[in-house]
């Protein structure tokens, strides 16, 4: 299958996300009480932990959290252009995001690529705009269609080969893969810490790019052929 996948008809991603409040104390008392009812769950999970301490989770439901940057990269002519979408509004930069899959990327060959993109950030996205308003762009409107209609490939999955045991890292895969990835200052638990606390957005930006380029070079890990050279890597 993946020798039939053209390099250069994927666009790329990953996102970065946060909790809707700094903190569980400055939530409005109805979405607190939904948290709680949320979070009862994950306590069960992590006995003598309380709502409030797992609220730095948030993040990662779509219903609690919002996204801060989405990062897309596309291979043409041998070269990897990155391009970033992010800031406080949200709705703005999903409009913008939006509009590059409709004006850009919305042939029935374009496939979107991500690391557990299909469990996170497919549905995420996909989530945050309808919350906000905004219409599904193809890429991300898969209701009804059949699995191999579908335009989504997720390194995560493609690694399984059909194992369903457990979630391999994308760390853990460049790694492996002998891919070399500059050695960040952040990882993902920190990104609402860095956001909130810090106020520090062009910190995550760099940090998600990052990641977009360990996906692309990972699968083209996969598919036998050579990486992207640092110089060949462009970003707009």
């Amino acid at each position: 299958m993946l020798d039939q996948v053209n390099i250069e008809k994927v666009l790329f991603l990953d996102i970065e996300t946060v909790s809707q409040y700094p903190e569980y104390e400055m939530l409005p008392e109805e979405i607190k009480k939904l948290w709680d009812h949320k979070a009862q769950r994950i306590v069960a999970a992590d006995q003598g932990e309380t709502a409030g301490n797992q609220y730095e989770r948030a993040g990662i439901y779509a219903e609690f959290g919002r996204i801060i940057c989405i990062s897309v990269g596309f291979i043409r002519n041998g070269k990897l252009r990155i391009k970033s979408f992010y800031g406080d509004d949200e709705a703005l930069l999903l409009n913008d995001f939006a509009d590059l899959l409709n004006q850009s990327f919305s042939k029935p060959d374009i496939l979107l690529c991500a690391h557990n993109g299909k469990e996170f950030d497919f549905p995420y996205i996909a989530r945050r705009m309808l919350i906000n308003g905004i219409r599904l762009p193809a890429l991300l409107d898969i209701a009804g269609r059949k699995p191999w209609e579908v335009q989504h490939l997720d390194t995560m999955e493609l690694w399984k080969f059909g194992d369903y045991k457990s979630y391999t890292s994308l760390a853990l895969l460049t790694m492996v893969f002998n891919i070399p990835t500059p050695k960040d200052d952040i990882d993902g638990s920190q990104v609402g810490s860095v956001y909130w606390k810090e106020k520090n957005l062009p910190r995550i930006v760099e940090y998600c790019q990052k990641d977009v380029v360990a996906v692309v070079q990972l699968l083209l890990r996969y598919k036998g052929k050579p990486l992207i050279e640092a110089a060949d890597i462009v970003f707009t």
